[in-house]
């Protein structure tokens, strides 16, 4: 194991990591390895949802410089919570709650930053989908300034789930999109709220807008036609502050 790297490399070791309740985010598996050991190690992967991708060994051979034997994970640096305690917690405070929803976010440093920008804004949690979203990594840590040692993520199966049950634990949600005509700064955002971003390049999936309470959207009176996700996800965060000092 390679601790600075946050990586497992050899098929028994990432058994043993997997076995030994590591927060393995991805595993990288060498295209056509055969044998026994291989198929209890695609096995466990499946019956604990870890994502797998199957690659040439020339990828192995750049994410390790280590005896790989055919596989390589990734450890993710930090624990994470379910997200039953992180509204427990939230409805302890006095204050309204503040959670961000991050749909199919891919970027490590964008997801570093909106990490960072979240602890600034005093948000109770974040929360990702276990399967598509930027893994916490050693570059996410340092965009991030420490922040992700500090603010607490829930990973999700579905983040469809976790709006419902949000919404039955008395949270608005409130995706962020340009497919509204409503602007952030005419909507409420003193109540206990959840914000959704999406990803960078297709933004929030249709079946999430549907399910969220509003809508809305950043004024933009320039030519380009969106925003860096970690410029907008600050921008709303920073309005619900100003809403409720």
């Amino acid at each position: 194991m390679d601790k600075k790297n946050h990586q497992v490399y050899g098929i028994r070791a990432i058994i043993e990591a997997v076995n030994a309740n590591e927060e393995v985010d991805k595993v990288f598996i060498q295209k056509g390895l055969r044998g026994d050991l291989i198929k209890e190690l695609e096995s466990l992967l499946r019956r604990n949802d870890i994502t797998v991708s199957y690659v040439p060994p020339e990828k192995l051979n750049r994410l390790t410089k280590n005896n790989h034997q055919g596989a390589v994970a990734n450890i993710s640096p930090i624990s994470f919570h379910s997200l039953e305690e992180l509204v427990e917690k939230a409805e302890t405070n006095e204050k309204p709650a503040l959670f961000l929803l991050l749909d199919q976010l891919s970027d490590v440093r964008n997801f570093g930053a909106i990490i960072r920008t979240a602890e600034c804004t005093g948000v109770n949690g974040i929360i990702i989908q276990k399967k598509g979203a930027a893994p916490v990594t050693s570059d996410t840590i340092k965009t991030s300034a420490g922040a992700a040692f500090k603010v607490p993520i829930a990973k999700v199966d579905h983040l469809k789930d976790a709006i419902f049950y949000l919404q039955s634990s008395g949270v608005k949600v409130i995706s962020a999109t340009e497919k509204t005509n409503n602007s952030v700064y005419d909507i409420s955002l003193k109540e206990s709220i959840a914000i959704v971003m999406g990803s960078e390049d297709r933004g929030i999936s249709p079946s999430i807008l549907k399910t969220s309470d509003e809508l809305a959207k950043l004024p933009l009176l320039g030519e380009i036609g969106s925003l860096n996700v970690s410029v907008a996800c600050a921008v709303f965060l920073y309005e619900a502050v100003r809403q409720r000092l």
